[in-house]
């Protein structure tokens, strides 16, 4: 069983997850927009993968005994000036949510609630590859100065990315 603030900061967090999809959903139908098909499978993959997590907390707070009590999803922006401001802005996003994280970590940690602590880990983790793969492609734009050939060759990358569901708890 969670505290009812612990089950108040779950349920927050199941909004910013699904934010974080309508974010995604729009950066993947902007890039389809642009045609650029790879970078649209891409943010299609990331929104498959936030509303994976929104499930996960969902579950959890159910699993727990609590109530799980959904928001409003505000609108998420629909332009942006560039890819690499799209993908910069996909990486700060990803630190605004790790820093979500932590913060229901240290909540749990000053709870003593062990259980959210271990759930709670999974998130800790994929918050690394989250940020590690949007550096990446960062990285990657700046060097072909996000235009031309090398920009295409990242697109048909980005094309190959398939959703995979998180594996279930044990």
């Amino acid at each position: 069983m969670i505290s009812e603030r612990m089950e108040a900061a779950l349920n927050a967090q199941i909004n910013k997850e699904i934010y974080s999809a309508y974010l995604y959903l729009s950066m993947s139908a902007y890039s389809t927009f642009i045609g650029l098909k790879g970078f649209a499978n891409w943010f299609m993959v990331q929104y498959q993968e936030e509303m994976a997590h929104a499930m996960k907390f969902y579950q959890y707070i159910n699993e727990q005994g609590g109530r799980v009590t959904l928001r409003a999803i505000e609108q998420p922006p629909t332009e942006w000036q560039s890819l690499m401001d799209m993908f910069e802005k996909t990486l700060a996003h990803e630190q605004f949510v790790t820093r979500s994280i932590n913060e229901l970590v240290d909540l749990a940690i000053t709870e003593k609630d062990h259980a959210t602590q271990i759930f709670l880990q999974w998130f800790v983790t994929e918050q690394i590859e989250e940020e590690g793969n949007d550096n990446e492609i960062i990285t990657k734009l700046k060097l072909v100065g996000g235009a031309g050939n090398g920009l295409l060759m990242i697109d048909k990358e980005l094309e190959l990315r398939a959703f995979t569901p998180p594996a279930a708890a044990a």
